[in-house]
């Protein structure tokens, strides 16, 4: 899947991923990983999410990575922001108070670009990416994040079959085949797909979430 399929679905406006709305699992499940306020949070994917706004306003600062330009431009835009836009690196920097976003490549992201980020959300990352590129996400999302890192991962299942991804089916043998040397994984959540999810109207009607907590093991 290169670069462009997703440049495409912003152009097009083809974002059934984006929800409109902030994930109900972030806001039952955000508050036991007891983050405090001005703790960096890493959101990678992050697309325009609301959450990222909802994660600013719990107090953390919140730094997303994005492909697309139009989905950095349009978060800030659509709030009414007129947002801080630097070149850093390979990336475009768009940035105002607690909320910045790194325009560009996922996989060219360094350590230094998420300096301190202890705290982690991907609701929409791993299960964007073909079976074929998950492997290499989650290893370069390990180089990432240092020791002391607690996160939240949101994955979807379903028959093959019945839907044909992005979003991708990730059972919970694939999560803990990939991260189980450098996370410690509880799945805290498994059930259907909320009544409003927006995949149900591209005909997803088998289909169940899962919510893992994740704890960075010592290395």
């Amino acid at each position: 899947m290169e670069p462009e399929f997703w440049q495409q679905r912003w152009r097009d406006n083809r974002i059934a991923f984006h929800e409109g709305r902030v994930n109900r699992h972030l806001e039952a499940f955000w508050p036991g990983l007891g983050g405090t306020e001005g703790e960096l949070v890493f959101v990678p994917l992050c697309g325009k999410a609301f959450d990222l706004a909802w994660l600013g306003s719990r107090g953390h600062r919140v730094i997303g990575v994005e492909l697309s330009e139009r989905a950095c431009r349009a978060f800030f835009a659509e709030r009414g922001i007129e947002p801080t836009v630097t070149e850093q690196g390979q990336f475009v920097r768009f940035s105002h108070d607690r909320i910045e976003l790194l325009c560009g490549d996922f996989f060219d992201l360094g350590p230094e670009y998420v300096q301190g980020a202890r705290l982690l959300y991907d609701r929409a990352a791993l299960i964007a990416l073909p079976a074929e590129l998950r492997p290499r996400y989650c290893e370069h999302l390990t180089r990432l994040m240092g020791a002391g890192t607690r996160g939240l991962l949101i994955t979807l299942n379903y028959p093959p079959q019945d839907f044909h991804g992005p979003p991708f089916a990730v059972d919970e043998s694939e999560v803990r085949g990939h991260l189980h040397r450098h996370f410690d994984l509880q799945r805290l959540y498994m059930g259907p797909l909320g009544p409003d999810d927006p995949l149900l109207a591209r005909g997803l009607v088998g289909g169940s979430e899962s919510v893992y907590r994740l704890d960075a093991l010592e290395r």
